[in-house]
């Protein structure tokens, strides 16, 4: 191991630290705010960062929305001062005028954030505290603004190059398996019994990424099947009484449930990096496997075919699966890009639109957002960053020829023509 290795491992096995900040400071947190922005000493710097930070834990929802609309309003930028500064490294673009200027437009908050963050087991405190800004903030604007301060850091601190991908199994320590457990987001893990069929078999695998300021905290989790063909249910592939293989037996790499652990990290995007870091790795591991797709939701499916008015109730699994390839082919957001969120995240991973399937999810969570359908979406490592390029530049959607065939099939039928039809006679 690299001596950055040795080093990062060592710092990410270590438990955070807390930093006790003395005798309280009863000034009021305005104060406390402008004198840690304004400190000069190390040591007054921490005391002040972890009174504040103190503090803000011991808010109730008005302190808390309170402090943000403080660092919107007070701690914002001078436009009249950015203006200035502009005008002057416009007419003599010097290393000084150059400073100058980027002093104006960075807000006091953003130097606030990162001088709080200097306390041990701050960087979990400040993810936290983005997540209740986020929860608080509703459509206030300034309040908007200020989260692209945190957002704009956050991608600097939580960089793939400071994150650390760790293998979860059931040796995996409890308070992480809990996490695990309360986490997931796509299909629910009902019990530790539950949890142990997805780790213990030799055909389950499960990745997580942490970061070492957050070592007890996964960021994003995904959930690995292996199997020799491409799955089209995902009741088979947690069904109880299933028999598994042999992970030297297997063909395929599933990855059928991806979990954002953070909510304060929303909108930092890690799954692009850890999909694509979990198949090179299990392609070194198991040089049998040929294919990589997902099993995935169709989470948008339903409300779309609702609000196409396209009665689908009575739909047969034939029809259920061209509306599934029309919808993920053409329902389009204002801005040209897919209706769907799952889509939007793996087309724009460089993924393509391989098959759907009906009565894949009769969960009723299946049931109630996609009507039962899922669909694979194939990651064919050699051509995952041409599809990426055009889906990005051209919003082009990669997508295989069966699919193509259901999107064109439903077109050329008129499915909402003929599901009404039937729906009324």
């Amino acid at each position: 191991m690299s001596i950055f290795g040795d080093l990062l491992s060592t710092v990410f096995e270590r438990r955070s630290l807390t930093f006790s900040p003395g005798r309280r400071d009863a000034r009021p947190m305005e104060e406390l705010i402008g004198a840690l922005v304004g400190a000069t000493g190390e040591v007054t710097g921490l005391s002040l960062a972890a009174s504040i930070l103190q503090r803000y834990q011991e808010m109730d929802d008005d302190g808390k929305l309170a402090f943000f609309q403080h660092l919107a309003g007070d701690m914002n930028i001078d436009p009249d001062k950015v203006r200035a500064t502009l005008e002057a490294y416009e007419a003599d673009p010097s290393k000084q005028s150059y400073r100058a200027f980027m002093a104006a437009v960075e807000p006091d908050r953003q130097e606030l954030i990162r001088r709080l963050n200097q306390i041990p087991g701050a960087t979990e405190m400040l993810v936290r505290m983005r997540a209740d800004l986020l929860r608080l903030g509703g459509k206030d604007h300034a309040l908007q603004a200020l989260d692209q301060d945190f957002r704009h850091l956050f991608v600097s601190w939580f960089n793939r190059g400071f994150l650390v991908l760790r293998p979860i199994s059931w040796e995996s320590p409890a308070h992480i398996l809990e996490k695990i457990i309360a986490y997931e987001a796509v299909h629910e893990i009902a019990s530790w019994e539950d949890l142990r069929r997805r780790l213990v078999p030799g055909d389950r695998r499960c990745f997580a990424f942490f970061h070492p300021a957050m070592p007890d905290e996964p960021l994003i989790f995904v959930e690995v099947a292996l199997t020799s063909e491409i799955p089209g249910s995902i009741q088979d592939l947690l069904a109880e009484d299933r028999e598994p293989i042999t992970a030297d037996k297997a063909k395929t790499a599933v990855f059928y449930s991806i979990s954002n652990c953070q909510e304060g990290l929303a909108g930092i995007s890690f799954g692009n990096s850890l999909i694509k870091q979990v198949a090179a790795d299990l392609a070194t591991e198991l040089p049998g496997l040929r294919t990589f797709v997902t099993l995935s939701p169709i989470p948008g499916l339903t409300r779309w075919l609702v609000d196409e008015d396209i009665p689908f109730a009575e739909a047969g699994e034939k029809q259920l699966r061209q509306l599934a390839a029309h919808y993920l082919l053409s329902a389009k957001r204002g801005d040209g890009q897919p209706l769907d969120p799952v889509a939007r995240f793996h087309l724009g991973n460089g993924a393509q639109v391989h098959a759907v399937h009906a009565e894949a999810d009769i969960s009723e969570k299946g049931r109630v957002q996609s009507a039962g359908v899922m669909v694979n979406y194939l990651y064919d490592l050699g051509k995952v960053a041409q599809n990426h390029e055009r889906f990005a530049n051209q919003q082009e959607i990669a997508a295989s020829s069966d699919i193509r065939n259901l999107d064109a099939a439903a077109r050329k039928q008129d499915l909402r023509r003929k599901l009404q039809e039937d729906a009324e006679g």
